[in-house]
């Protein structure tokens, strides 16, 4: 008896760790009211990897068995809608990466595709990677701070990832993906690195002693990102 109740306790533990993962996007847009655009993105990241790993523990611990009147892959695709669609929309709107003008029309595209997305019984190929692009918007905000590119080559980019929902192009999830698996996870912790390298970089600080270590990083987050899309690639064109 005392067992069961242990075994009811770490299941309802690890729901409990799941769903704070929507508390951290809950915070991430708080900090974006605020203007801190790198706090939002620490909680986002904070949120993506509890998604990242509650999944092995809930296999690890039973939860389905455990704990059958809540479904996890519908928890899981609530907080991962508000994670990685409306937090990173509104930041795209609330920071202005598309001008004013087109805003809520960009808003309103990215709502709606990524809403299919969580609605595809086929978004996941049986070797785990991703059929069409898996509305990974708390990335692409990410990518249009670092890379600072315009309003119109980022609403060119929201338009082509909104079609490339739609189209069986196959990304690599880089934890379940058997498939280079070992150089998969090292890719991306190294990507983690360099990526907190270049935020903490954009914040107003003294780089004048800096700018060969930035290059250096900034050469090295290019490779892993070059990486990631030779990986898509080659899974995607594969007979």
């Amino acid at each position: 008896m005392h067992h069961s109740y242990l075994k009811k306790f770490a299941a309802w533990s690890v729901h409990v760790f799941t769903v704070s993962g929507i508390f951290l996007g809950f915070l991430a847009l708080l900090s974006t009211v605020n203007y801190n655009f790198t706090q939002a993105v620490f909680f986002l990241a904070l949120a993506l990897f509890v998604d990242g790993i509650d999944g092995t523990i809930a296999r690890y611990v039973g939860v389905e068995n455990i704990t059958p009147t809540i479904d996890g892959s519908i928890l899981d695709n609530i907080i991962d809608y508000f994670n990685y669609v409306l937090v990173p929309t509104f930041m795209i709107h609330w920071f202005g990466f598309v001008g004013e003008n087109y805003s809520l029309l960009v808003c309103f595209l990215i709502l709606t595709v990524s809403s299919y997305t969580f609605a595809n019984k086929g978004i996941k190929t049986d070797d785990y990677y991703f059929s069409g692009f898996p509305a990974l918007w708390n990335l692409v905000v990410l990518y249009f701070y670092l890379l600072e590119t315009s309003e119109l080559i980022n609403i060119g980019i929201v338009i082509v990832l909104s079609v490339f929902t739609f189209i069986p192009i196959k990304y690599v999830h880089p934890i379940r993906v058997l498939e280079f698996r070992k150089t998969n996870i090292a890719m991306t912790a190294l990507w983690c690195v360099t990526t907190v390298y270049l935020l903490l970089m954009k914040e107003p600080l003294d780089k004048s002693q800096l700018i060969t270590l930035d290059f250096s990083i900034y050469s090295v987050w290019i490779l892993v990102n070059l990486y990631f899309l030779f990986i898509t690639l080659r899974r995607s064109f594969k007979s």
